[in-house]
């Protein structure tokens, strides 16, 4: 079948987005599904850093690519081997495929699935190859979705039926920005009632994991951030205190007002210099998590005393260290019952044709969750 997408040409390319044009809507072909895969209408689509670090080369992908990987829409077809799904099903994405039989998934830890991080990297599905194509060549799939498309084939082990009636937009925040965040403060920091808590970077992902952090109890929950239009958000959801990353004093800051630091610092801004800001703010015997996607060249300085002295702890989260047919229904039970205001993440829309628009106001920090409504 034949479909429309954003396909990306090349990378690096850089903003103005509405100038440069970096994704063009184009008639893609689209092949059916294989065995074990999925033909899903997209409903909507969140537009989100990693998608932005694609385009502008931070992670190198192979082009030409239908990118976007934070989404929800409805199955169409369902192919050989699919057993458990039928048309109209409802469906969350989710960036890493899980075979269920590698050793991270035989552990519980789907996040790390080998064979779908392999295919993911080389952009191509779990069971290999690509149905995209244009014009006889092969279009690459991103992160083994390819949202930014009114329709995508996906393995059945991207997939997350859902059986909650709320907007498809709320839904596609899910697979992605809540998953990585809530994630990120609910299982691998594992944050508890009455300890506090200190995230930095709010974006979609760092304001999930400050909902996280706040669904868990956390006595003190502290947004840092270099928006002071972000941080009045933050407090809207729950922050207990704010403080501008931009402020020369910043860390002496924080770690007066928490008498030497927070038990957890959550990194989420995907740079050096948050992550480093996030460890100088965790108290002795603390945990710094992280969850941002830096530039792979990027490497920071850490002394090793400090982690023996202090019994430091640095954390690695992707995902959220989730289990996504676990984690998205709770998270989305905790969104209907008022406990996680996902709905408040997202802060505009368009259509297809607006995408690069959008990533320009991703970009400038504009908006929380742009969401491409197909």
């Amino acid at each position: 079948m034949k479909t429309r997408a954003a396909v990306l040409h090349a990378s690096p390319v850089t903003a103005p987005y509405a100038q440069s044009k970096p994704l063009r809507i184009e008639e893609v072909e689209l092949a059916p599904p294989g065995m074990g895969e999925v033909l899903v209408r997209v409903r909507a689509a969140g537009l989100c850093h990693s998608d932005l670090s694609v385009i502008d080369g931070n992670r190198p992908r192979p082009v030409p690519m239908v990118l976007g990987h934070e989404a929800a829409g409805e199955v169409e077809e369902v192919g050989p081997g699919v057993t458990d799904l039928r048309k109209g099903d409802r469906v969350i994405m989710v960036f890493v495929p899980s075979c269920g039989h590698c050793a991270p998934c035989s552990e519980g830890r789907p996040a790390l699935c080998e064979p779908g991080n392999a295919a993911n990297g080389v952009g191509e599905l779990m069971a290999g190859g690509r149905r995209l194509s244009q014009n006889g060549q092969p279009v690459h799939h991103h992160v083994g979705v390819s949202a930014f498309a009114e329709h995508t084939v996906m393995s059945r082990h991207s997939l997350v039926k859902i059986e909650a009636d709320i907007p498809h937009e709320i839904a596609a925040l899910f697979g992605c920005a809540v998953l990585t965040g809530v994630g990120a403060a609910v299982n691998t920091a594992k944050v508890r009632a009455g300890e506090t808590a200190a995230v930095v970077g709010l974006g979609g992902v760092g304001l999930s994991a400050l909902l996280g952090a706040v669904a868990c109890g956390a006595s003190r929950v502290i947004a840092v951030d270099l928006s002071d239009e972000k941080l009045k958000i933050a407090r809207e959801l729950g922050a207990t205190d704010t403080f501008n990353a931009g402020a020369p004093d910043v860390v002496e800051a924080i770690r007066a007002a928490t008498k030497g630091g927070v038990d957890h610092g959550l990194e989420m801004a995907g740079s050096v210099k948050a992550l480093e800001l996030a460890y100088q703010i965790t108290r002795r015997g603390g945990t710094t998590t992280t969850a941002g996607l830096a530039n792979p060249a990027h490497t920071m300085s850490l002394a090793p005393v400090r982690l023996v002295g202090e019994e430091r702890t640095l954390k690695g989260s992707y995902v959220g260290s989730c289990i996504p047919v676990r984690d998205i229904p709770r998270f989305i039970d905790l969104y209907q019952r008022g406990r996680l205001p996902v709905d408040k993440l997202w802060t505009s829309s368009s259509p297809l044709d607006g995408i690069n628009e959008g990533f320009d106001a991703l970009n400038e920090g504009r908006t929380i969750r742009h969401v491409i409504q197909m």
